[in-house]
């Protein structure tokens, strides 16, 4: 029950309505739309959500699902029900193509048995009897008109139709180019007078041919004659006319009756139609607002994690803005949340979105919100939104919500939802504050649950006291003026009405003769909520700042794992590499040293001679060390080049430069691509390459651009297939560096579309994406330019 009966349409219930429809394919899923309500049943509304959140995995991971024709059969199944009616070759014809979709749904499902157990429960125990399209279709050709051989009366009676049809123009062009020998012809071919083939003749020259007059010209120089010989042969042709159309007739009835016993199923069959047609619509609109299907509980309870009010989401996205998410809980602890802050901080709209989200969730809708949100069932919803002055009823507006509030306490139960928007307002605020105090008192007493939103400090002061109300206020950066639009519970909020009319200009002097008007003790709670509220928000943006700092070390942390794991793994390639290295060095010097010594001895150890070999041992040390020194320093990053090759300072791979991106390069090797820190490379000439890598490097880019096509199509695949096929696509575009792509997706819903376009726009080398002309494919195929 919602009361009053306008509230859902204050909490934007009926434009979501709305909106649905205009995802529905046919006037039966419209109308289902419409009786669409509040559902109190834990298992029908699980159930609803069910079929709304499988449908949706359809539309965006599986293939389409194969609904083309919709039409309302039930109309023409209750007129074929009545005895001595006929439905036309049209109903006919519509009865069969929506059959058709009907069948292949079933066929579909039947494929995927087990994966979407709600969906099927639509068609369960629902029989397939094909034999309905068989009867139709041995009557109705394709394009929904009666057969030549339905009947062999029928067959007979057109072929007397064309054979007839064929004499008579036949003759009337005998006649006619025999007038027109005689020159009794005016300019002209034969026409068409009244539905019948006329001769144009001259009219001096009427009398000379016989026939019927059908028509003259406007100036009368021209009468339109219809021959008499062909004149008798129309007559026949028209009598054949009215046979074919009472065979036809005959016809329809036959098999009319031959229908008349499957109108329950036909009407089961357009039942089915109906129901897909609803969820589908529900399933479109779930991915329009990103909808996802919370955690359904049966006890009385709301808990919201990252929601979004819908209508504000879509707006807002067409502004390209996004929604603050709104996180609440409402439980047994804190059952009513009594909301304060600033004019336009956002009260009213946090109040909206738990009712909106409310009312979406029991009538079986998905809501934008983190799939971890948890929504109870409500058997009321009481809201009071806005102005309900009647002039009909002689209600001021306090008066009206004054009988609002009457009604709340009288039918309020554990399971009521209350909203209340600017509680106690309309009245003198030293009686409105008191009044509004003592209803939520007794609301409270009745264990409801629910919102209300205020600028009065006593109702601020008694939700800090009371069991059950919970205090929260919308942040507001007072330093800027600006509202946060972020709901924090716990502590109330400053409405901020001196710095909101200061900054709009108001003089100083008014304000300070408005401080001087108010008590002390006013001013200092003011005050205080005011402080409050900026070190609650450096509160929050030292917990953030925190945060990303704890990323970021968790992410250094990471990082070093793998450095050490990468060691861990390398150490004793590192440590032979190293042995053998020092070994060669040892070796060398060694050799070099018995040779200095075997110089030495031959020399007879003179002293001039032993002092020049020292020296040159020394200089071969030195210039050992510098060449060390050397080989072991990479190339700087400026010498790197596109094309270029180099070599793996930590290994002995060697590949060839394809991009440089600041410190990042992107190499090939072989068949691999790999992004590779350009400090771990160093350069080396061509000579030092093998041949065979080198001849192999070149063939391999050459069958890549030869056998690379700058057109990929992804009609038909799913959501995730697509976006594999599209990742290999652009690495490789990026590798031969080409400038632009053309990819296919098809148009259908719009839904891979979307997911593609949604991808491409976080790639780094993506710089535009087009639609192509609307004479080649339009918004079916998407141009992408790399940068």
């Amino acid at each position: 029950m919602i009361y009053p009966t306008n509230a859902a349409e204050k909490l934007g219930f009926l434009d979501v309505k709305e909106l649905i429809k205009s995802y529905c394919l046919s006037s039966m899923g419209q109308q289902m739309v419409d009786k669409m309500s509040v559902m109190n049943n834990f298992d029908h509304i699980n159930k609803f959500l069910r079929q709304t959140h499988e449908f949706k995995n359809i539309l965006v991971s599986d293939s389409p699902l194969p609904i083309t024709n919709f039409f309302d059969i039930k109309i023409m199944a209750e007129k074929a029900r009545i005895e001595g009616t006929y439905l036309s070759e049209d109903e006919f014809f519509k009865i069969s193509m929506s059959l058709g979709t009907v069948f292949s749904v079933i066929h579909y499902f039947t494929e995927r048995e087990g994966r979407y157990p709600n969906l099927e429960a639509l068609f369960e125990h629902l029989p397939i009897e094909k034999s309905i399209i068989h009867k139709i279709e041995r009557v109705i050709d394709p394009k929904g008109k009666i057969k030549a051989n339905a009947s062999a009366a029928l067959l007979d009676i057109i072929s007397g139709i064309t054979k007839a049809d064929q004499e008579a123009r036949k003759k009337i062009d005998q006649i006619f180019k025999n007038a027109q020998n005689n020159n009794w012809t005016a300019d002209g071919n034969l026409t068409v007078r009244d539905g019948r083939l006329c001769i144009p003749v001259l009219a001096e020259n009427k009398r000379k041919l016989k026939g019927f007059v059908h028509d003259e010209s406007s100036s009368g120089q021209t009468v339109y004659i219809e021959p008499e010989e062909v004149f008798q042969l129309n007559n026949v042709i028209r009598d054949l006319e009215f046979e074919k159309r009472r065979e036809i007739i005959k016809l329809l009835i036959a098999l009319t009756g031959e229908l008349r016993p499957y109108v329950p199923l036909l009407l089961s069959y357009h039942g089915l139609l109906t129901k897909l047609d609803f969820v589908r619509a529900k399933a479109l609109f779930a991915i329009s607002i990103e909808g996802e299907m919370p955690v359904l509980s049966r006890e009385a309870e709301v808990d919201l994690i990252n929601a979004r009010h819908p209508l504000l989401l879509l707006n807002l996205r067409k502004e390209q803005q996004s929604v603050v998410p709104l996180n609440i809980k409402i439980d047994e602890n804190q059952r009513v949340i009594v909301v304060s802050g600033p004019n336009a901080g956002g009260k009213s709209v946090c109040m909206k979105t738990v009712g909106l989200l409310q009312i979406m969730v029991q009538a079986g809708l998905l809501i934008p919100a983190d799939e971890h949100s948890k929504i109870g069932l409500f058997k009321q919803i009481f809201a009071d939104i806005g102005d309900d002055q009647s002039i009909e009823s002689d209600l001021s507006t306090y008066s009206a919500h004054l009988s609002k509030m009457k009604n709340f306490i009288e039918m309020a139960t554990p399971k009521t939802l209350i909203l209340i928007d600017e509680f106690g307002t309309g009245t003198d605020p030293q009686f409105g504050g008191p009044i509004a105090e003592a209803v939520l008192e007794e609301l409270n007493q009745k264990k409801v649950k629910g919102v209300v939103t205020t600028h009065y400090s006593n109702l601020k002061t008694f939700a800090n006291s009371t069991s059950g109300l919970e205090n929260a206020s919308m942040l507001f950066n007072n330093q800027e003026m600006q509202p946060l639009y972020i709901l924090s519970l716990g502590k109330p909020g400053s409405s901020y009405a001196f710095e909101i009319a200061q900054k709009i200009g108001l003089s100083s002097k008014v304000l300070q003769s408005a401080r001087n008007k108010i008590g002390d003790y006013q001013k200092k709670v003011d005050t205080l909520l005011v402080d409050l509220e900026r070190d609650k928000k450096e509160l929050i943006d030292a917990r953030v700042s925190l945060e990303k700092k704890e990323r970021g070390l968790k992410a250094m942390l990471a990082e070093n794992e793998q450095l050490k794991s990468y060691l861990e793994e390398n150490k004793k390639a590192i440590l032979k590499d190293a042995k053998l290295e020092a070994h060669n060095i040892i070796k060398g010097a060694n050799k070099l040293i018995e040779n200095t010594i075997s110089e030495i001895k031959e020399s007879k150890a003179e002293k001039e001679q032993t002092q020049k070999l020292r020296q040159n041992l020394q200089h071969e040390l030195k210039k050992h060390e510098v060449q060390e020194k050397k080989s072991a320093a990479p190339k700087p990053a400026a010498e790197l080049q596109k094309g270029d090759w180099v070599r793996l300072l930590d290994s002995d791979t060697v590949g060839q430069v394809m991009e440089i991106a600041k410190d990042n390069v992107i190499l090939a090797m072989g068949d691999l691509r790999s992004v590779v820190k350009i400090k771990r490379l160093e350069k080396v000439s061509n000579k030092a390459v093998p041949k065979e890598i080198r001849k192999s490097h070149s063939t391999d880019l050459t069958e890549s651009f030869a056998s690379f096509s700058a057109e990929l199509d992804l009609r038909g695949r799913r959501g995730e297939e697509a976006l594999h096929e599209i990742e290999k696509y652009l690495d490789r575009a990026v590798m031969l560096g080409l400038n632009n792509l053309k990819i296919i997706h098809g148009k259908g819903d719009g839904i891979l579309r979307k997911l593609i376009r949604g991808y491409l726009s976080k790639y780094p080398q993506v710089d535009r994406m087009e639609d192509e002309h609307a004479d080649r494919g339009g918004d079916g195929i998407t141009y992408v330019y790399l940068k």
